[in-house]
């Protein structure tokens, strides 16, 4: 079983104490997204998760926590993006964020920490030389720190058209996101990076820009030193090459605030969302009622023996 941690919201940013807890504790509680008063319990036996996948813009708040993980594999989505705070509105400079993603790397190793470039937006700030050059910039200052980065282009959702309309986001042409690429793809070279885009059905290959699995099986194998059998997400876009995970975030509950978030459409709600979090709950926010229907999932490891060769 893999932990995602979480596409809903930034637990680590935000969350860490209650996610050290569930740790300690050796299980979750998650609501189905579609029918709230259903709440599954998941097992966090070591034994049975094969790794946790963090993803987060801020995970500043883990560093000191980590070893409270250590009879865990894990790695980290770790989204660096060159907005200010019109786009992501309650980020810490980029300076403190990049020292964040240098100590994270140190500590882990750059294996471990991926890149998120995610998503590229266009408006008369950000413009396409702006992202280039800014991406150029970043890349400098990770060249050492990673081993990948992550891109995408960003998708006009319905529920988030009237937040990004407020800021002027423009649609991308097809030209301009094979400008963006392939200066891109020169820049990841120069900085010994692979290169893949997020749920993209343009094909760049042309710039040697594969499909990213974020959700990476082969990744997972190498950290764990083990075969690991797991199944395509079918609950994704087409486009996402990810493998199966259970997801222990909620949707309306980042304070990052950033406007072009899926995951966050409704800000009114965050904050009383917020609100309901109590870092000893078995869930991410609220507690378990009698209105509620828990069921204990079936869980196990995904891992498979390795076959030694005669």
């Amino acid at each position: 079983m893999i932990i995602s941690a979480s596409r809903r919201t930034d637990i680590p940013a935000y969350y860490a104490d209650w996610l050290f807890n569930r740790i300690h504790e050796r299980y979750v509680c998650v609501r189905n997204p579609m029918n709230i008063h259903q709440v599954s319990k998941i097992s966090l036996d070591p034994d049975i998760v094969d790794c946790i996948v963090f993803w987060s813009k801020n995970p500043k708040p883990m560093l000191a926590k980590l070893q409270y993980l250590k009879e865990y594999a894990y790695y980290f989505q770790f989204t660096l993006n060159p907005y200010d705070r019109d786009i992501e509105v309650r980020l810490p400079y980029k300076q403190e964020i990049l020292e964040t993603f240098q100590k994270l790397s140190d500590l882990i190793g750059p294996q471990r920490v991926i890149w998120r470039y995610d998503p590229v937006l266009l408006n008369k700030k950000y413009t396409v030389s702006y992202h280039i050059d800014t991406f150029g910039e970043f890349a400098k200052k990770l060249r050492g720190y990673t081993e990948k980065v992550t891109f995408s282009f960003i998708d006009f959702y319905k529920k988030i058209t009237e937040n990004i309309r407020s800021v002027g986001i423009e649609e991308i042409t097809n030209e301009e996101k094979n400008s963006i690429a392939y200066n891109f793809s020169q820049i990841a070279q120069e900085n010994n990076l692979s290169i893949d885009t997020c749920a993209e059905d343009i094909d760049l290959s042309k710039y040697h820009i594969a499909h990213a699995s974020c959700i990476d099986d082969r990744l997972i194998a190498k950290i764990i030193g083990c075969n690991v059998i797991a199944d395509k997400n079918t609950n994704q876009r087409l486009a996402c090459a990810c493998v199966g995970s259970i997801d222990i975030g909620e949707y309306n509950s980042c304070l990052n605030n950033c406007v072009y978030c899926y995951a966050n459409y409704r800000p009114d709600m965050v904050v009383d969302n917020f609100k309901k979090h109590n870092q000893r709950s078995p869930l991410l926010l609220g507690e378990i009622n009698e209105t509620d229907i828990l069921n204990e999932r079936k869980v196990a490891t995904n891992k498979t023996a390795q076959k030694e060769l005669f």
